[in-house]
């Protein structure tokens, strides 16, 4: 197995496949609740597919009887991220060694060792020996909005934008070059995109069953009906209708944030079918011309 310095690794399976993707987000969860359908259907495929976590997510109120067993938070939702990933069929997992930050404005924000404190060249630095040490072929993150505006999501892209272009560079952290870890340069990078018309469905569901879309969430402090007005260009579509079972039941893991249930799992079934049966991405890198088609394949 790869050793990477600075980064604690979980190697699930060992490597099969000729293609690599790497996932870069913030949280235990962010696995399954965004791109968890692409990425249990190119695992499937043979694909290596990678999780580089940022944080163990540390901050978030939990029920007390879920804590039973763990001394805190983060034990537990790492517990439940290792759960998740087994499901989702991953290769790996890889903590980049920080804590939640929680949402804007928080206490924790100003936590010494919070995402949102993190030196930007540091954090840089791991992603791109992450990168190096995987040599992923597709990469995805999250767009520059965050997804939802936490303040860890939008780090961790910009970081992971900023290790994207500089992978490649030898004169870009060189240490890791006398570590064993090689220049390399990831071929694509992909933002998520939350799908608008899942999205409106959704703000549109919860008022009918008198539910605040502006107060989603295990906290309440999402704002579903604000995200579903943003807009956000899609060009990536990937087909997830065989593996939506799947990623509802790696949903199910995460019980401390979603519930027995998992995040969807109020919605009937065949209408989570109709309406989740597809995971879209913006492709950043390399740029899409404004008459291109709509991709079907994170690998084309």
């Amino acid at each position: 197995m790869i050793n990477i310095p600075g980064i604690q690794s979980s190697w699930l399976k060992d490597a099969q496949g000729p293609r690599v993707l790497l996932a870069v987000l913030a949280h235990p969860d962010d696995e399954t609740f965004g791109p968890g359908g692409t990425l249990a259907r190119y695992a499937a495929e043979g694909v290596d597919v990678h999780y580089a976590c940022a944080t163990r997510g540390e901050v978030g109120t939990v029920d007390a009887e879920l804590m039973q067993g763990f001394a805190t938070v983060g034990d537990l939702r790492w517990s439940e991220l290792q759960a998740a990933v087994k499901i989702l069929g991953l290769t790996g997992l890889h903590w980049l060694g920080y804590r939640d930050s929680g949402m804007p404005g928080s206490e924790d924000n100003r936590h010494p060792d919070a995402l949102v404190q993190a030196d930007h060249n540091v954090l840089v630095g791991k992603i791109v020996a992450v990168m190096r040490a995987l040599r992923p072929h597709v990469v995805i993150t999250f767009d520059p909005c965050g997804g939802y505006g936490h303040p860890d999501h939008v780090s961790i892209h910009y970081a992971t934008k900023k290790a994207f272009a500089v992978a490649s560079d030898p004169a870009q952290y060189p240490e890791q070059i006398t570590q064993g870890l090689a220049p390399f340069a990831p071929q694509k990078l992909y933002y998520t995109a939350f799908p608008k018309r899942f999205l409106r469905f959704v703000v549109t569901g919860l008022r009918l069953v008198g539910r605040d879309p502006a107060k989603f969430g295990r906290n309440q402090d999402v704002n579903l009906a604000e995200i579903a007005s943003w807009d956000q260009q899609v060009t990536t579509r990937i087909d997830i209708a065989r593996f939506l079972n799947i990623k509802q039941q790696a949903s199910t893991c995460h019980k401390s944030q979603a519930g027995p249930g998992g995040m969807f799992g109020w919605l009937p079934g065949p209408i989570r079918r109709r309406v989740m049966g597809a995971e879209t991405f913006t492709r950043s890198q390399p740029p899409v011309s404004g008459n291109a088609r709509l991709e079907t394949d994170l690998f084309a």
